[in-house]
């Protein structure tokens, strides 16, 4: 199974720019046959949380259409980072568009208290499925609760893939931990952050790949924005 890990600098608060940006990186992990691809966390939007309930997206936005038409062609599951309107305010969310399915949500349930002024903690639905895989998502800061991969594996998850904005000061944390989780389930941990500006700092890139012995496979650097394909046999 190809995963394809989108590491792009969004432009804050133009969702049209973000919209074109990820359908040219859509189409790249199609020409390169992947089966799943990654964008960071609030791709859509930048991460902007003074931004976000002005920028919220219905799962139903017909804006959308267009990723749901590609994932059906080639194939290929999808999952884009953008602010979700809820019943009870605003969610940090994943929208997944999966072949021949229904699209759906995934949302942050373990809230950065920085983020609890602008956001609600949302749902964790199960793990997806693509091919004989099955594939946990987190969304960054929900990576240092401990019971949040414990789900995963106990979920029965070989993968567990996390999207995150995280600027130079939270990056190397976050590698360590997606390097123990790794280790101590023995699964495959994946990290995929956007680089360039969000939110009055810099993100720091570095997406990466371990693999089930907490080793460090391939990782991208603090500033390119690019593609990261990881074959997963």
């Amino acid at each position: 199974m190809k995963i394809s890990l989108a590491q792009i600098k969004s432009i804050a608060g133009n969702v049209q720019a973000n919209l074109e940006h990820h359908l040219n990186y859509v189409r790249k992990a199609i020409a390169q046959k992947a089966d799943l691809i990654v964008f960071p966390e609030l791709s859509l939007t930048g991460y902007e949380p003074t931004l976000a309930k002005s920028l919220a997206f219905q799962l139903s936005d017909t804006r959308l259409d267009i990723f749901q038409e590609l994932s059906n062609s080639a194939k290929i599951t999808i999952g884009i980072g953008a602010p979700t309107i809820a019943k009870n305010g605003i969610c940090i969310s994943m929208i997944i568009f999966q072949p021949g399915l229904a699209r759906c949500v995934y949302s942050k349930k373990y809230l950065h208290p920085d983020e609890e002024p602008f956001f609600v903690s949302g749902d964790n639905p199960p793990p997806l499925k693509i091919k004989e895989y099955k594939i946990s998502l987190a969304i960054c800061y929900e990576i240092s609760i401990p019971n949040h991969s414990e789900e995963a594996v106990k979920c029965g998850s070989e993968i567990y893939l996390a999207s995150v904005a995280k600027f130079a000061s939270g990056v190397d944390k976050a590698c360590e931990t997606l390097s123990s989780i790794a280790k101590k389930y023995n699964i495959t941990t994946l990290m995929v952050n956007a680089v360039g500006s969000a939110d009055n700092g810099i993100c720091a890139g570095q997406s990466s790949v371990w693999n089930a012995s907490g080793e460090l496979k391939v990782q991208l650097n603090d500033q390119e924005e690019t593609l990261l394909i990881y074959d997963i046999v």
